[in-house]
């Protein structure tokens, strides 16, 4: 950290000889201008050749824009999308000479003009002190945007600007934040207690209630977390993982967080779940890290554990609910015969997970629904519905088990009428399962799973909805 530290002095050095040669003072950089007004300055930003006043020009915009209420940093962003596109004329010369004579040198100016000006402004903001981090949530300003602009029926060129001005920020934070700069950190009771914070405040799939609970996760010695850190990012999490070490493959998530639980002595431990994988950043979407984390976590956890032989997941079903409900109520439902739809209807009863009878109901006709959720139903790419099982899938992980009534939390029965799934990542299968997954889109799945799936159903079809 003291060279990140040395390397942050050196650019608050460049920038503070920066703003004198531009004529900015300290008392400035906290002062206000309208959108506007800010694109002006993004524009002299990236005419300019000094290093020195650009740090210091940089810094000044992203202070700025940090000031602006969250209206003016949209309409900021709506005129970046606009304005900051390639020099089409230049391009159109540059095709022209290509053509004219094909060579490398040529097809480097065609690549240099076609080149849309954001991207270079997003270089040079990254310059500042800090800078990286103000571009994350700047992303996630854009975000905001981009999902506004379509609920509005925006204008098709805003909205066609603003998803290229964010392909921009993706292309450019996934070379950014590309493996060979990620620093996995083992997350302990001992960790600065302003990490620990962001643990609490970040954790997406099994809310932590306080200290307390946080400390259950990672203080036991059958228990873990590691994290990616960035060095642009030094205290900041991009994505964690919590690990519990057991005995046998977790089918639900209630004994893993109970107060109550006995600690397992580690030379006991064969298997490792992993049972919560949060992102921290929401302006990295789109940028990978979780497939990095489980392969490095399981390198490290095997080495200081030799009797781990089964790395498992225990995961959640976001979109089961909603795909469940959309086929109880359609003509031809996918995965479910006439029968199954009357019992499901027991889903409407609040009651239904605590009353035996019922819940046995309901538990034969959604096993055969899970199975052809996961194996059948299919997004307009031909890949699964459900955004974990994409995830785990395309890492090369195998469906190993439904897990009925594995979360019966509010959040567990809302979002999948209490469903968890563990997916297997067998270390000699993981690059098969990957490429013919990648390939060909095949699932990977145990036996048990298959053997769940009806055969006397319609064919499955593609649902038009957008990626998760």
């Amino acid at each position: 950290m003291a060279a990140i530290s040395f390397f942050g002095d050196l650019l608050q050095t460049i920038s503070d000889r920066g703003r004198d040669l531009i004529g900015i003072g300290r008392g400035d950089l906290a002062g206000r201008a309208n959108a506007a007004e800010l694109v002006k300055l993004c524009d002299d930003l990236i005419s300019r050749r000094g290093e020195a006043s650009g740090v210091a020009l940089a810094r000044l915009i992203l202070d700025r824009y940090a000031s602006f209420a969250k209206a003016e940093r949209l309409d900021f962003l709506r005129l970046i999308a606009l304005d900051f596109d390639a020099d089409h004329a230049a391009v159109d010369e540059a095709i022209d000479a290509y053509r004219a004579a094909p060579t490398r040198a040529r097809l480097g100016l065609l690549h240099e003009a076609a080149e849309p000006r954001s991207q270079e402004l997003i270089r040079r903001l990254n310059l500042a002190k800090d800078g990286t981090l103000s571009l994350v949530r700047m992303r996630e300003d854009l975000l905001d945007l981009r999902k506004s602009l379509r609920e509005e029926g925006a204008d098709p060129t805003l909205v066609d600007a603003a998803e290229s001005l964010d392909g921009d920020f993706e292309h450019l934070f996934a070379s950014w934040f590309n493996r060979g700069f990620l620093v996995l950190r083992h997350i302990d009771w001992t960790t600065p207690a302003h990490i620990l914070e962001k643990i609490i405040r970040y954790e997406a799939v099994h809310e932590i209630a306080d200290w307390n609970d946080l400390r259950r996760r990672i203080e036991p010695p059958d228990r873990r977390c590691f994290a990616f850190f960035h060095p642009a990012l030094a205290d900041e999490p991009l994505i964690f993982v919590e690990v519990a070490l057991t005995n046998a493959i977790a089918p639900a998530i209630t004994p893993i967080l109970s107060q109550e639980r006995e600690l397992l002595p580690l030379k006991a431990a064969t298997t490792a779940v992993f049972y919560s994988i949060s992102n921290c950043q929401k302006g990295l979407a789109g940028v990978t890290f979780g497939n990095f984390l489980i392969k490095q976590v399981v390198q490290d956890i095997t080495r200081e554990i030799p009797s781990l032989k089964t790395f498992v997941t225990l995961s959640p079903v976001p979109g089961f609910s909603a795909w469940l409900d959309r086929e109880r109520r359609a003509v031809a439902p996918q995965g479910l015969t006439r029968e199954d739809v009357e019992a499901l209807r027991l889903l409407d009863d609040p009651d239904w997970p605590t009353d035996k009878a019922k819940s046995e109901t309901v538990r034969k006709a959604m096993m055969p629904a899970a199975a052809a959720y996961f194996l059948r139903a299919k997004n307009p790419r031909g890949r699964p519905m459900d955004p974990v099982a994409r995830f785990h899938l395309g890492n090369g992980a195998r469906l190993e088990r439904v897990n009925f009534l594995g979360d019966v939390s509010r959040k567990g029965l809302r979002q999948a009428h209490g469903l968890m799934v563990n997916y297997l990542y067998d270390l000699s299968a993981i690059e098969k399962n990957h490429e013919t997954y990648a390939n060909l889109g095949t699932v990977a799945a145990s036996g048990a799973v298959s053997r769940e799936l009806r055969s006397n159903l319609p064919p499955p079809r593609a649902v038009a909805l957008a990626e998760a």
